[in-house]
């Protein structure tokens, strides 16, 4: 068995929905956020070096270049040939329509890119950009909105300097839905402060409010950041690696499942990462999630049903679903 036997997964879903693999491949285009240029505040948020997300570096190549490295390795190592052209690094909806225009219609402009996924913050959506996102994906394109809300506590967005609260969440989501987009919500879990408990209650008020898929990301410690000066002076300790899989579990469980899941843990590259030495590593963990969810013979979705098990058997097979 594998974890799309008992989880909701984002390349499950794209091999149903166009009968072979699509892949994410990562561009970084220059953008820059709010909380780091002094519109809303400066050094962003306490845990932020992007170098942890972002493959390109601080002077990224040219869009059309990124796209062909990606293609290439990820061809090379699944074989696909459809791609999503994901808008990872800061906040990619923040900036004048026209260029953001132009950056998107670069990547769509390749003939193997069949849609955009944009990361981006709540507070940094314009109707204008989501007009035009919603204008892509009524030409067929698959367009994924991806908000990083974190969590749905004000004092724990505050105390990571995040720069937004939950309002701004709740107004771009509505607004998002309201024309049709798929909405993808990122949530970390382990934030100063906080626990299981406010994990599940940012899950369920997420859901509550209507998404479509989710990101989790345990929080780690990277060079370079506030929250690493926190960390040596023991003022912040990461979350136990089980003490995780226990909480993604009980969190999936709960978790309807037509809710597509397009992550369920981050990495950090080992030159930057301090702590939990687990994060420097993605297999490791999905493994043990897995695993967690044999062992309890549970899967998305079971605690709100009566039945328990694989994923198949809460919902119909996908059509092209790959058991390997």
């Amino acid at each position: 068995m594998v974890l799309s036997d008992y989880v909701t997964t984002l390349g499950q879903t794209l091999l149903a929905r166009y009968g072979e693999r699509v892949h994410k491949v990562s561009i970084d285009a220059s953008f820059t956020c709010p909380n780091r240029d002094g519109s809303k505040g400066l050094g962003g948020c306490t845990f932020c070096n992007n170098s942890s997300f972002s493959p390109n570096g601080h002077q990224p190549a040219p869009i059309t270049e990124q796209i062909a490295a990606g293609r290439t390795v990820i061809s090379e190592r699944t074989g696909a040939r459809k791609f999503l052209a994901y808008f990872q690094a800061y906040t990619n909806t923040y900036g004048e329509l026209e260029r953001l225009k132009a950056q998107y219609d670069q990547a769509l402009a390749e003939p193997d890119v069949i849609g955009l996924a944009v990361g981006t913050r709540p507070d940094c959506v314009a109707p204008a950009v989501l007009d035009l996102l919603a204008g892509y994906q009524a030409q067929g394109k698959e367009i994924w909105l991806e908000l990083g809300l974190q969590s749905s506590f004000d004092h724990s967005l505050l105390r990571v300097n995040r720069g937004h609260g939950y309002a701004e969440y709740h107004d771009t989501l509505h607004a998002a839905r309201q024309r049709g987009l798929q909405v993808c919500t990122h949530l970390i879990l382990g934030l100063p402060g906080e626990n299981a408990g406010h994990a599940r209650t940012t899950l369920e008020r997420v859901l509550a409010e209507g998404v479509d898929g989710l990101k989790f990301h345990a929080l780690h410690v990277v060079k370079g950041t506030r929250l690493a000066n926190e960390w040596r002076r023991g003022e912040y300790q990461p979350w136990e690696m089980d003490q995780y899989i226990e909480t993604v579990v009980d969190l999936l469980e709960l978790t309807p499942p037509e809710v597509v899941f397009h992550r369920l843990t981050g990495t950090a590259s080992p030159s930057i990462l301090l702590a939990p030495e687990w994060c420097s590593g993605k297999w490791r963990v999905l493994n043990a999630i897995e695993a967690e969810l044999r062992r309890r013979g549970s899967c998305q979705g079971s605690a709100l049903t009566a039945t328990t098990g694989r994923l198949t058997d809460v919902l119909p097979p996908l059509r092209g679903r790959e058991s390997g």
